[in-house]
């Protein structure tokens, strides 16, 4: 690509920002709004916070359209459209294919077209006027049994009992059975409200409707954030950052925390090789190796290469370039290079690769744990930024001239974690001249954001005040428009199709 028309190098901070001198006015975006503006062009990506009243409804407006054209009760739509996974189209085509019996017949729900043939269910009765409940076996009044339309019937405590435990142990919603045996009747929500009288188990059926219903559409998701139980629905699926109104900024592609600019693929391949043992293996594969006696794996820590295996009952005295008797090693015929030297040399290679490995992956893991670690401490500053804030006003300054300082946080998180990520993707990829200019725009993003960080932990004072807030204002829309370079030439690099990556 011709780098003459392409603006993703160095340019100078003032030309770019075009700062004058008194310009106090900051149009900053929220923390990770950024994010999105940066990235690819969004007018045609809207989303929206689900809070569960908004779902209920949104359930409930799902449910009436089909109503509308079928004409049957409430609970059983909603039972057809949870069936086929609220994919009205695909609902409506189904019922009007003929078949309809079997339609209803899938979803496990009694066709209200047609009346079931009787079925005169006999319950022995112990006293005259009583019913024997099946499940507990007591005798209860008539009035004390209730049922399904597949015509089983239970005494409500036992109801109660067997939905308390579907709802609360084993978090079944939508798809609770009918407890007779051989009956597969799912049991509609009007009974269930009609027998539970616990408002924590309601709300946790209530949950556990709203929970099927999202995981069944493809454009909402939960927010992951925990205790919070809205969720956000996309004008079409793809893994862009979102805002929860909890305040949680997270990926609706995988759902982690937003990652940009690295992709969902290489996150989740980042996150298991940081958790499992893959590492350690390469450093025991590049520095140890095994007692060709015992096996035992040893370390060397001297310069001598006559070993001598630690190993009660062992003993062995081997070579440790060859891994050969050490014994013979004295003798003036005998060449350490002449024993297996294909197999040596390949053993060496094969020990200098590992290392390499180890070495490369410590490189990138030592700087995003570092990015880490600086994102989590910087979160702290809001709370002294608020207190500095309030010293400012007390000294004679407005709310309004302080709020610079919270906004130059917000920009330093944001700017951290960006750069965080950015490790991950480079891990993967591959040296090539695009990967070059990314390196410059990910080295100019974070010596601006390290002086950013310097500014905002500088003590301030009443005399200084006027040299830090333009220091600060010119620097936090520096990092702003660096992390936007950055983030597009990514995104372009995806939509180009410039990157090549690492197996």
């Amino acid at each position: 690509m011709d780098s003459d028309n392409t603006d993703y190098g160095f340019e100078d901070e003032d030309e770019v920002l075009g700062i004058e001198d008194g310009d106090d006015e900051l149009d900053l975006a929220e923390p990770g709004q950024i994010s999105r503006q940066a990235s690819r062009p969004t007018e045609d990506f809207h989303y929206e916070c689900l809070t569960p009243e908004i779902i209920a409804k949104t359930m409930i407006e799902s449910i009436e359209e089909v109503n509308d054209v079928f004409q049957i009760p409430s609970t059983v739509a909603r039972q057809l459209l949870a069936h086929y996974n609220w994919d009205k189209e695909r609902l409506l085509e189904r019922y009007f294919s003929g078949d309809q019996d079997s339609l209803f017949a899938d979803a496990h729900v009694i066709n209200p077209h047609k009346k079931p043939k009787s079925k005169k269910i006999i319950y022995p009765a112990v006293e005259c006027g009583t019913m024997n409940c099946e499940i507990c076996m007591s005798a209860v009044m008539p009035k004390e049994m209730t049922g399904l339309e597949c015509g089983h019937q239970f005494c409500c405590r036992c109801w109660q009992t067997y939905l308390t435990f579907k709802i609360t142990e084993e978090g079944v919603g939508q798809s609770i059975m009918c407890p007779s045996h051989n009956c597969d009747i799912f049991v509609d929500e009007l009974t269930v409200y009609r027998l539970l009288k616990d408002g924590a188990v309601i709300k946790k059926y209530q949950y556990l409707l709203a929970l099927s219903f999202v995981k069944a559409n493809r454009s909402i998701k939960f927010c992951p954030s925990p205790d919070c139980q809205n969720a956000i629905k996309v004008s079409y699926f793809e893994s862009r950052p979102v805002r929860c109104e909890c305040g949680h900024w997270f990926c609706f592609g995988c759902s982690d925390c937003a990652h940009e600019p690295v992709m969902c693929v290489y996150l989740k391949k980042w996150k298991k090789k940081c958790d499992d043992d893959s590492e350690t293996s390469n450093w025991i594969s590049a520095n140890t190796k095994e007692c060709p006696k015992c096996h035992i794996t040893i370390e060397k820590n001297g310069g001598c290469n006559h070993m001598v295996c630690r190993n009660m009952g062992c003993k062995f005295e081997f070579c440790w370039v060859c891994q050969g008797p050490w014994e013979p090693h004295g003798s003036s015929w005998y060449n350490c290079n002449r024993y297996d030297e294909k197999d040596a040399q390949a053993a060496r290679d094969s020990q200098a690769k590992s290392r390499a490995v180890l070495e490369r992956y410590l490189h990138y893991c030592n700087r995003y744990m570092n990015h880490l670690q600086s994102s989590r401490f910087e979160k702290k500053l809001y709370a002294s930024v608020l207190q500095k804030m309030e010293e400012m006003q007390q000294q004679g300054m407005s709310w309004i001239e302080v709020q610079f300082l919270h906004k130059a946080v917000d920009v330093l998180c944001m700017c951290r974690n960006t750069l965080m990520y950015t490790y991950v993707f480079a891990f993967y990829l591959k040296k090539t001249n695009q990967s070059v200019i990314f390196e410059d725009n990910q080295k100019d993003l974070e010596m601006a954001t390290e002086t950013l960080s310097g500014y905002l932990e500088r003590e301030i004072t009443t005399d200084s005040m006027a040299d830090i807030k333009q220091q600060v204002q010119d620097k936090l829309r520096y990092c702003q428009h660096r992390r936007q370079v950055l983030l597009d030439h990514v995104f372009e690099g995806y939509e180009q199709d410039w990157w090549e990556y690492l197996e």
